[in-house]
């Protein structure tokens, strides 16, 4: 059994919330060369994204209590106690927009969001596992970046309910920093004050690739546009920012161009 309490305060999965299950299957398996799996755990309707044989993501139509959202992609993050961690979310000025709810075979899960609106999921698993998590291997999610409505403000939030710590950081001009931070299991990723031309705050997930250039074309290929880049981050890694058939943004990290 792996130590999963270092896992506490960590992304462990996230799901894109789709108006169209099989577009979204399609687009995924192409351009990010997941490979799918039907769910066999419940009756919901669910598709498990595998890289190798982890499983580390799903695709889930929007659920009937959230229509009128647009298609998205969520991560969740382990917490020990969901319905504690809701009335902590509450307290520090964030939202619960669905409380406790048990997944038969799963675990329990809630959707908050932060006090400038962006959402993410609280969740504990029925099992003692701990989630696939390969940093750098293609197929798993690299990175994490916050487009915050206030930075500074929003770090703070996510480090008093998770104990994330401050790894680094750099200017993005007079009045906004990108803050670097890792969780105890060593995830790492970056919170910034987004800029005007964002609607609203919301979490980018970077998804590693073996090439960008190659990805990227498998992206257009499949129906999806490139919206930033590519560009050479510190590291010597590539990135674009991308969204998919449905206007979904995620982004793409690679070693090499």
């Amino acid at each position: 059994m792996n130590d999963v309490t270092k896992w506490l305060g960590s992304f462990v999965w996230y799901d894109q919330m789709s108006n169209d299950l099989p577009g979204s299957e399609r687009f995924y398996a192409e351009a990010v060369g997941w490979t799918l799996t039907p769910n066999t755990m419940n009756d919901q309707r669910y598709t498990v994204l595998t890289a190798g044989a982890a499983g580390v993501a799903g695709l889930m139509p929007i659920p009937d209590h959230a229509r009128g959202v647009p298609p998205m992609w969520m991560g969740y993050v382990a917490v020990d106690d969901v319905a504690a961690t809701c009335d902590k979310v509450k307290a520090a000025g964030g939202a619960i927009h669905r409380g406790p709810t048990d997944i038969q075979n799963v675990g329990t899960f809630a959707i908050a969001a932060d006090p400038d609106g962006a959402g993410f999921l609280l969740f504990r698993g029925t099992g003692g596992d701990a989630p696939a998590y390969e940093p750098t291997s293609p197929g798993h999610v690299g990175w994490r970046e916050l487009n915050a409505g206030d930075g500074e403000k929003a770090f703070a939030f996510y480090a008093n309910l998770f104990g994330w710590t401050k790894t680094g950081s750099m200017p993005m001009g007079p009045s906004n920093v990108y803050q670097m931070f890792a969780t105890r299991s060593g995830q790492e990723g970056a919170v910034f004050s987004k800029d005007a031309e964002t609607p609203h705050p919301f979490w980018r997930f970077y998804v590693n690739v073996e090439a960008i250039d190659a990805a990227s074309a498998r992206v257009t290929k499949a129906g999806g546009r490139i919206v930033n880049g590519p560009h050479e981050v510190p590291g010597g890694r590539w990135i674009v920012h991308a969204l998919d058939p449905q206007n979904a943004a995620f982004a793409l990290v690679a070693p090499t161009r």
